[in-house]
Order: C-alpha cells, then sequence, then structure tokens
C-alpha cells in the first residue's frame, strides 16, 4: 500500500490495525509520530468517515504538525492513485487532531449548559487562577505566610486531575479544613463569573458523560476511533474521559513510552499506560524498538539507567547508526569549571565537527543551575537562548487587552473587569466614557464583528497606546523604546485575531495556546532544564549535575517511586543526543545559597 510506503515492518503492523485496542510501546527516536500520522492516513484511506476519528495529544504544536503530515501523506496518496487531491486532503477538516483540552472544550461549548453554565462561558489562564484564589484567600483571612494561592491552587488542581474531592484528604488538621473550604469558595466564584479553569475543561466533560448517557452515547457514536499520544502523560481525567468514550467501540489506539514519564508532578500517572492490557486484555501489542536518532553507544549507556526500574514495560532500543563516539563521564571541582569544560567543548564541536551552536544543549536539573552557565556564555560573548522565556500570551499588554475583550463576551468575569481597572485605575475606568457609556450595546454587536475590529474599538476608545508610552517611556534590551515593543506585540495580536471569525473561537484558541512555548530558531546555544527536553533532538548533548541530591533530586532518597521519575527524567536527556553526550558533575557546588560537597 502506497500510503505504508517508508515505515518499517513494525512501524507498518502498528500503522495498519483498523479495529480493536492498539497499544505501541515506542522507545525513543523511533518514529513514533511518523507511525501516529501514518495511522490516521490509513484509516481514512480505508473508507472510515474522518468525522468518527478522534486525534488528541499534548500540545498544540505536536497536534499541528500531526495535522500536516497526514494532509502531506493524503496529496501524495492521491498523485499516485490519480484521485481528486484537494478532496482527499479535504478530509483532514472534518476529522479532530487537538489537544485534550481543546477537545474538552469542544465538548463544554456544546454541552456544558447541561451544567447550568451559558456557552460564552470565559476559559481562566493561570494568572486569572492565581488572581482568584487570592481574593479568597483574603476573604478568608487566613495567614499569608502559611495559606498561599500557588499552593491551594496546585492542590485543587490535583483534586480536580484525579478526579477526587477535598475530603479524600481527610479534615484532621486546620489546612485541610481551610482548603476544603477554599476549594467550595473557588469554584464558587469561577461558576459565578461563567468561567472554568484548564482543569475543568478535562473534568466538566467527564463529568457530563458520567451523568448523561444520552450525550456519552452521541459522543460515542461521533468517535468510533480514538488516538491517543503520549499516553504515559495522561492524568486519571484524561484516562477516565478517554476510556468512556471507547468503551462502546473499543477502537483505541493509545502510543507512548512508559521509560519517558517525567511528568508525575503534573499529576501525570504513566501506569496508565502500564495497566492497558488489564483495561483491554485483548489488545493488540506493538513495540517500536528501532531508533533513527542516537548511536548504539549512547542507546546502551541510557539502557543501562532505565533498565534499573522495576515499573517499567521491557525494551531494548537498536540502531542502524554506528557505534559512534563513546559517553564521556566527566568530573569537575566546581559548577564554574564545569561551565567552562562545557564551553570548551562546544567550542571544539563548533570548529572541528561544525555542529552548530543550534544543535547544541546544556540541560540541568533545575532551573538555579543555569545561572553559572549564563554567566559563562556572557563572559564568553557566546549567544544562548534559555527554553522558557516570557511567552507571547504572558506579556502584560497582551493580557490587558484580552481582559477587555473577554470582559465583551461575558460581562461576570470580576478577573478580567479588576484587571482592567489595575490599569487604568478606578477614576479613569468610571470617566472613560468613549469606552464604556454604550458597553451594552456594543456587547450586543460583538458577536457579529471580526475580532479584529473588537481589539481596534478597544485600543481606540480606551487611549491604550497612549497609556503604554506613559508607563514605558523607556528603551528596552533591544535598542528600542519599550512601548513601541508592547505596540508592536498588539498589532501582531491583531494579526492573529485575524485568522478567526468571531471573539468566542479567538478567546478560546488564545486559552488554549497560552500554555504553549514560543520557538526561536536562531542559531544559539540551548539551554534547558530536562524536563523541557521532551520530544527534541540534538547532535551533542551536555547534561550538568549528574550528582546525588541533584540528580537524582534530593527527595528520591526517600521515595522508590520518586528514584524511577529520576531515572526516566535522565533517560530523556540522554535519548536527546544523536552522535556526542557528556554527563558532569561538580564535586562542589554552589546552589540555592549554599555551598554543597557531591556524594
Amino acid at each position: 500500500m502506497k500510503i505504508l510506503e517508508g515505515l518499517n515492518e513494525r512501524q507498518k503492523e502498528a500503522a495498519m490495525v483498523v479495529d480493536g485496542p492498539v497499544l505501541i510501546l515506542a522507545g525513543a527516536g523511533s518514529g513514533k509520530t511518523k507511525t501516529l500520522t501514518h495511522r490516521i492516513a490509513h484509516l481514512l484511506s480505508q473508507g472510515i468517515n474522518p468525522e468518527n476519528i478522534l486525534a488528541v495529544t499534548f500540545t498544540n504544536k505536536a497536534a499541528e504538525e500531526m495535522r500536516i503530515r497526514v494532509n502531506k501523506l493524503l496529496i501524495e496518496n492521491c498523485k499516485l492513485s490519480r484521485c481528486a487531491g484537494s478532496r482527499q486532503a479535504g478530509k483532514i477538516e472534518n476529522l479532530f487532531i487537538g489537544t485534550f483540552h481543546s477537545f474538552g472544550a469542544k465538548i463544554l461549548r456544546e454541552e456544558i449548559e447541561c451544567l447550568g453554565y451559558n456557552k460564552n462561558f470565559a476559559i481562566y489562564d493561570e494568572d486569572d487562577s492565581f488572581s482568584l484564589a487570592k481574593d479568597i484567600l483574603g476573604d478568608m483571612n487566613l495567614p499569608r505566610d502559611r495559606f498561599k494561592p500557588g499552593s491551594f491552587l496546585n492542590l485543587a488542581s490535583k483534586i480536580k486531575s484525579e478526579l477526587e474531592n477535598p475530603a479524600s484528604l481527610g479534615a484532621d488538621d486546620f489546612y485541610k479544613k481551610q482548603f476544603a473550604a477554599f476549594y467550595n469558595l473557588y469554584g464558587g466564584r469561577l461558576r459565578a463569573a461563567n468561567a472554568v479553569d484548564f482543569d475543568d475543561l478535562i473534568t466538566l466533560p467527564v463529568k457530563i458523560l458520567e451523568s448523561r448517557p444520552e450525550i456519552l452515547e452521541k459522543y460515542q457514536n461521533q468517535y468510533k476511533y480514538i488516538l491517543v499520544d503520549e499516553y504515559q502523560d495522561t492524568n486519571r481525567a484524561q484516562y477516565v474521559l478517554i476510556n468512556l468514550l471507547a468503551q462502546k467501540n473499543k477502537n483505541l489506539f493509545v502510543i507512548g513510552d512508559p521509560d519517558q514519564a517525567i511528568y508525575g508532578w503534573r499529576h501525570a500517572d504513566f501506569r496508565n499506560i502500564l495497566n492497558f492490557e488489564k483495561d483491554y486484555p485483548n489488545a493488540k501489542i506493538v513495540k517500536l524498538e528501532q531508533n533513527y536518532r542516537s548511536t548504539q553507544n549512547i542507546l546502551t549507556a541510557a539502557h543501562e539507567i532505565i533498565s534499573k526500574n522495576i515499573e517499567r514495560k521491557d525494551k531494548t532500543l537498536w540502531t542502524e547508526n554506528s557505534a559512534g563516539n563513546l559517553i564521556e563521564v566527566v568530573e569537575a571541582n566546581g559548577e564554574r569549571e564545569e561551565a567552562e569544560f562545557i564551553l570548551n567543548k562546544i567550542a571544539e564541536l563548533n570548529k572541528n565537527d561544525e555542529i552548530g551552536l543550534d544543535k547544541i544543549v546544556v540541560m540541568y536539573r533545575t532551573n538555579a543551575q543555569s545561572r553559572v552557565l549564563e554567566e559563562a556564555c556572557l563572559y564568553a560573548n557566546l549567544p544562548y537562548r534559555v527554553i522558557g522565556a516570557v511567552k507571547f500570551y504572558q506579556r502584560k499588554e497582551i493580557k490587558d487587552i484580552l481582559a477587555y475583550l473577554r470582559l465583551i463576551q461575558n460581562p461576570n468575569d470580576e478577573i478580567c473587569l479588576k484587571r482592567i481597572i489595575g490599569v487604568i485605575g478606578k477614576r479613569a475606568f468610571i470617566s472613560q466614557n468613549g469606552l464604556f457609556s454604550d458597553w451594552e450595546n456594543f456587547r450586543k454587536q460583538a458577536p457579529a464583528l471580526p475580532p479584529t475590529e473588537i481589539i481596534k474599538f478597544v485600543v481606540k476608545k480606551s487611549g491604550y497606546y497612549g497609556y503604554l508610552e506613559k508607563k514605558f517611556p523607556d528603551f528596552g534590551p533591544d535598542g528600542e523604546l519599550e512601548s513601541e515593543s508592547r505596540i508592536k506585540n498588539i498589532k501582531e495580536l491583531i494579526g492573529l485575531a485575524g485568522l478567526h471569525d468571531n471573539l468566542n473561537t479567538f478567546l478560546t484558541d488564545v486559552a488554549l495556546m497560552q500554555q504553549e512555548r514560543g520557538a526561536d530558531n536562531s542559531k544559539k546555544l540551548n539551554l534547558m532544564t530536562l524536563h523541557s527536553a521532551k520530544g527534541l533532538e540534538f547532535d551533542a548533548v551536555f547534561i550538568a549535575g549528574a550528582e546525588e541530591n541533584l540528580m537524582p533530586h534530593s527527595r528520591a532518597a526517600y521515595s522508590l517511586e520518586e528514584l524511577e521519575e529520576e531515572r526516566r527524567l535522565c533517560y530523556v536527556g540522554m535519548t536527546r543526543a544523536k552522535k556526542h553526550l557528556w554527563l558532569l558533575f561538580a564535586k562542589r557546588r554552589f546552589l540555592w545559597g549554599e555551598r554543597k560537597e557531591a556524594i
């Protein structure tokens, strides 16, 4: 079959399955995305209605890549078989490829009224939730040093992700009692504002599907073929959502790698993938063990690390690539010597092997380790980037404009109202007749207006550009007036809004995109935490701080579960390397304000 050309035997075996539950154990660099996209294209080539296919993953970037690859496969297949290419490629428009949260938002936009909300609900991002939590704790008059908004929100997220309730924590101490009170107030304030947070985008659809059999049956009949990427990263709520939908037809295709499960701190439960065969005893299991990325020496070393774990599915990666260079383990006297060694090696790689800076990465366990590395790069005049900088949608000016838009969409959104008042002041808010004198009339017109026009109206009537010019009169680090830079960001937002037909879809997409990390493809050395490295690859990898109490983290000393996750994290870092790999440790290290001796 032409559509399966280019796959190896195991990939082909996985992609050709049409019916029944399937578990694909895809090792690092084994062509996971390729297999998944070919499987979708194969389903379509077999006459499966695209509207009956649901493919979910964790990031918008991964979903978009999947969509592009499937579209390309369909077009190429049409050219070979002389069918109408545009007709075949058009199939992609009718199937759902997106994130868990975008799928949850889709269900809620259609069904949330059965829970007492209206369909114009707002989606609160992390900042909105934090602001609301801060207000609630202030109203509860609790000591700020012990009762922090972030801590309560993290606990609330855990409760929601695990589909539990505060009672599951018990009420045997004052803290737990106060959290239970906070949790109820937080949920009530969200509901009063006709708003949901990101966890609700999964938990509320689960609530609807579990309580309304007729709605569940509707979605089961629509999504007869379900594909899940990175299944090892699902939490309890995502697991229940997917398995509710798959209950009837059992055409569930999941792909992932338990050895790369590194998001336990985000409440992911990798036992979901380990227990797949218990959930579906008749499941077909396919192992993708051929690696296309790394040398055999790198794979062998990584296997030596991960094979020590007890909770895993056994597989052994192999490659047709050469054995390659030996891995180097380097001892440094301290963190500065460690950084110096790394930069010297990078200079050699850059010169002798002609490996560009953008193909080299330095990884570390904690963000605090980047300080010395950044100082070394600055001293050496070496261009670098720290992956995970301020995101576009997190910038102040963008969040301010979005607050205006969300208040137009949902007048009950108290968080947005407070943000606007905080920006321009209460007196100015009341006196802004140009913007607010006919607010209700404009709100009624807004659904029929393109988002670009709404933003332009808000910017003009609020005098927001003038506000930026007064507040940010200085030059920024890039040599441009900071106000001009921020105004350009708003103009960029206007351009992005032009891709949407209405305010509702624009704000939904923006809320979902706020979780994403922007890419910078210029040639700079990459610095990142090991957690940021998932899904990436580099010609040369340096892992700094491979020492006890740092990697593995100190908390792993008291928990086998934590220790196994630390091994998986190390494994992920090692398997990012294509040609060269260094593991470095320091005899002593100044970190978190203390001088620490390596163990």
